[in-house]
């Protein structure tokens, strides 16, 4: 598969005592002091001392403006406020504008609906919300409406576990699908997303352990391919394990497009955040290549911001040829156009950003319908809180 590559510089404003390239995007918070990773042929040295706007690419917008682009947002409203540090949003089948949200540290899900009502609806037993970890990702499976997963951290390890939701807002109860996968303060992963294949994918991340990434024999730092059951698929690259792909450091987005394809947004650590496409079985370079390398041995991405103060991607949203991408350090949403030619190429057209007024930005899922429902995130300890945090933004798109 032949794939054009796009590389963003952002204009920075300088910052006494240092640039903000320094800073690890850990998250989309301050450096953690993570070490850096070994050199590699190809691999980037760092950001730019003084990064340069790429040609075509807005100053920040007062939100939105419109854009060149498949699909732009042309409105945006408030429609819940007041959750708690939230991670992820889930629209219940069959219920118009209903949608479960996770609450990260009290390990809650709440219900909301566009009205802006929220109901609790219950908590997950044993999560421990230390750090980044906590109650994080969740996804009903499509071929079974009433069967919901959660991604949790409980402990020393993160858990996927399958309950029932029942409408009205009853769970009922949990039974772990997935287990081991490595948990830490930081880069645990998380999303979920079933795919057309009716597979769950599963983010992980190398909770701060960078050589877990590379060990096919631990299930950090990876993408994840299971069956709902939790069963390994027969097809999966990696006889009898879960690895779908490998040598990621923290991917906190997945979504699908028309074709199948499955993408992932990825947190870099102190050069380059990444947009990638997902292959199976394929390498993606983490802790010896962070953004676009070039080395052979490594797939790259397709999207690459540098330096990592504007973007920190968590969640990912796809609608018609149109990638959008949830910001926390960047505080905004960055729109990311995609082309194909027929025969199986793919490119990536230069990002334009949006809804830089609402700060760090968790999570993008497109509604039933046709909105994008986004969710802000500045009570999780690192953003600046406002009145009315956290909030779940509606935008219109158009086309």
């Amino acid at each position: 598969m032949s794939i054009r590559r796009m590389i963003i510089l952002v204009a920075a404003l300088a910052v006494v005592g240092g640039s903000c390239s320094s800073s690890s995007s850990s998250d989309g918070g301050s450096p953690t002091g993570s070490a850096s990773a070994p050199s590699s042929p190809g691999a980037p040295t760092g950001s730019p001392s003084t990064p340069s706007l790429r040609p075509g690419t807005p100053p920040a917008p007062s939100s939105p403006v419109a854009q060149p682009g498949p699909v732009t947002p042309s409105a945006v409203e408030e429609i819940v406020t007041g959750l708690a540090a939230p991670w992820s949003i889930a629209f219940v089948p069959g219920e118009d504008g209903q949608a479960l949200v996770t609450q990260r540290d009290e390990g809650t899900i709440v219900l909301v609906d566009a009205a802006g009502t929220v109901t609790p609806v219950g908590a997950v037993p044993g999560v421990d919300g230390t750090g980044e970890g906590g109650l994080l990702g969740l996804a009903f499976d499509p071929a079974s409406p009433s069967d919901l997963y959660v991604y949790a951290t409980m402990g020393s390890q993160n858990v996927v576990q399958r309950t029932t939701y029942s409408s009205g807002g009853v769970l009922g109860e949990f039974s772990v699908v997935l287990d081991g996968i490595p948990a830490g303060t930081r880069h645990d992963g998380g999303r979920l997303a079933f795919g057309p294949d009716g597979m769950l994918y599963v983010s992980t991340g190398e909770s701060g352990n960078p050589d877990d990434a590379q060990d096919l024999g631990n299930l950090g730092g990876k993408i994840l391919r299971i069956e709902p059951s939790g069963d390994v698929p027969a097809d999966n690259p990696f006889d009898g394990s879960p690895v779908w792909t490998y040598g990621h450091r923290n991917v906190e987005g997945l979504a699908f497009d028309d074709d199948g394809r499955l993408w992932a947004s990825e947190f870099g650590d102190r050069s380059a955040d990444e947009v990638n496409l997902i292959e199976a079985g394929q390498n993606y370079g983490w802790p010896f290549v962070e953004g676009i390398g070039g080395a052979p041995d490594y797939t790259d991405p397709v999207v690459e911001w540098r330096p990592t103060s504007e973007a920190s991607p968590s969640g990912l949203a796809y609608v018609r040829d149109t990638l959008f991408v949830a910001a926390l350090r960047g505080e905004r949403l960055w729109q990311v156009p995609l082309s194909s030619d027929g025969s199986g190429s793919v490119s990536a057209g230069s990002p334009a950003e949006f809804v830089t007024d609402y700060g760090r930005l968790r999570d993008a899922v497109v509604a039933p319908d046709g909105t994008l429902w986004v969710l802000t995130n500045n009570t999780d300890g690192r953003g600046d809180a406002r009145e009315g945090d956290d909030r779940v933004l509606r935008l219109t798109l158009a086309p």
